[in-house]
């Protein structure tokens, strides 16, 4: 063994006092290394949370809506016709499927980069490839609705059926499921982010308790030796030592526990609701063009049962099932997926904005009973008319209430995570100052002592 190494632990005075000193500039360096790598980490994992995560969830959330919302202008449009009566509707129906277009192509480009993973970007394409045919079939159906001789509001031309229902179809089959799918890897990242951030905090909150503590009883334990040993009050130098860093250790803790909470609130409080009133609203959107598809396909059942299940998704009762669980006509067998209840729009929105949508409910009740009398023109004017009482101003007066709410959802989950983000503001440099000073003050403090013997 080394003569240096024999000397430290040598029973004798200067020996141990090195040995104290050394032991403790030692757990002040390992805390050092522990806070300043676990905030350093800490940190980076909130940036992926906010600027990655989430906005890849938000992102996905936001598709899967304007897809909904794309086909349910589609249906206004060819619904008015070529009516002069619906032609403002029309003309807001133009206009609304433009922005919604818009919309999908901008949310399909963030997809794409924003770092997700290759499965993602696999879907994302198919996405764009499936979204072109679609469009080619509505401008199919639109232009041979124009050119079909004039059969009135409601009324669409064999040709125009045709190429709607493929368009419709492309939707609910492949454009739909795969937005879902891609929600779903957004969701599953999200909470992918949370639980890696929630594992690098216990390992901080460990390290911290661990060098934290043994740094404490160190400095303790030299300052009451020295003073049993040389009958010395206590080392000012070491005193402070021991203060700041008890002060640090206890303020990481805080600091890791405070934003922990702050962005577990922004999930619970903000982004989990806003995600699942993305999700009820482009279920409303969907569940509203139901009843604009009932009419348009002479009444065809399915999307009375098919509004039926959405509605109940949206109010919360036990009939709810799934935009997936339901048999579409181009299905052989029914869904072996058991209802999913969802906990309705009451819960996540309010008392005001489920009873809008009953409201629009109670109209869309009045418009398929009209269509089943033969009253075709008077339930498209229902439908599609803007005046209060009409199908499209109740669902817009609903929509407007949702929309307050989901936004404000996003709004708190932003204004966590800037808080978490101030929380954690200067806590890399703040541990290599702090410890630094500690580390210089553990020898100025014991200094003195080993003067005594040279």
């Amino acid at each position: 063994m080394p003569a240096f190494v024999e000397a430290m632990f040598r029973n004798e005075t200067p020996a141990r006092l090195r040995l104290w000193t050394a032991s403790a500039v030692c757990a002040a360096v390992a805390l050092l290394l522990s806070v300043s790598l676990v905030m350093s980490q800490v940190r980076d994992q909130i940036g992926v949370i906010g600027r990655e995560a989430a906005p890849q969830a938000a992102t996905a959330a936001d598709l899967y809506f304007a897809l909904s919302d794309l086909d349910a202008q589609v249906t206004r449009i060819l619904l008015a016709g070529d009516s002069d009566e619906l032609a403002g509707s029309r003309i807001d129906a133009l206009g609304a499927y433009r922005d919604r277009g818009y919309q999908v192509d901008q949310d399909l480009q963030r997809s794409l980069t924003t770092g997700t993973g290759e499965a993602e970007r696999a879907i994302v394409l198919d996405l764009m490839d499936g979204l072109a045919v679609y469009r080619q079939r509505v401008g199919q159906a639109v232009t041979a609705q124009a050119t079909a001789p004039a059969a009135g509001a409601g009324r669409l031309a064999p040709d125009a059926l045709g190429y709607y229902t493929q368009a419709t179809n492309l939707l609910h089959q492949r454009l739909l499921p795969a937005a879902r799918e891609l929600r779903e890897a957004g969701t599953e990242r999200l909470d992918d982010a949370y639980a890696r951030k929630s594992a690098t905090e216990g390992t901080g909150v460990t390290l911290v308790l661990l060098f934290g503590g043994a740094l404490l009883g160190l400095l303790l334990g030299l300052q009451i030796w020295l003073a049993r040993r040389f009958r010395r009050t206590w080392s000012p130098p070491l005193a402070v030592a021991t203060v700041l860093g008890a002060i640090l250790a206890l303020a990481s803790i805080v600091v890791l526990h405070a934003q922990s909470g702050q962005l577990s609130d922004g999930r619970d409080r903000g982004l989990g609701p806003y995600l699942a009133l993305s999700e009820l609203r482009a279920l409303g959107y969907d569940a509203a063009a139901d009843t604009g598809r009932y009419v348009v396909s002479a009444n065809l059942a399915y999307y009375r049962d098919d509004f039926d299940g959405k509605s109940a998704c949206l109010t919360g009762t036990p009939a709810c099932r799934s935009p997936e669980m339901s048999l579409a006509p181009w299905e052989t067998e029914p869904s072996s997926a058991a209802a999913s209840p969802r906990g309705g729009l009451i819960r996540l929105a309010g008392t005001e904005t489920a009873d809008r949508w009953i409201a629009y409910q109670a109209g869309h009740e009045r418009i398929l009973t009209l269509a089943d009398d033969g009253r075709t023109a008077e339930a498209v004017r229902l439908l599609t008319g803007i005046r209060r009482g009409d199908a499209a101003f109740d669902f817009a007066y609903f929509d407007a209430s949702l929309a307050g709410v989901t936004e404000a959802r996003k709004r708190e989950f932003d204004r966590a995570l800037r808080a978490a983000e101030r929380t954690t503001t200067g806590w890399v440099v703040l541990p290599v100052v702090t410890l630094t000073l500690i580390a210089l003050l553990i020898p100025y403090g014991v200094r003195r002592r080993l003067a005594e013997y040279r």
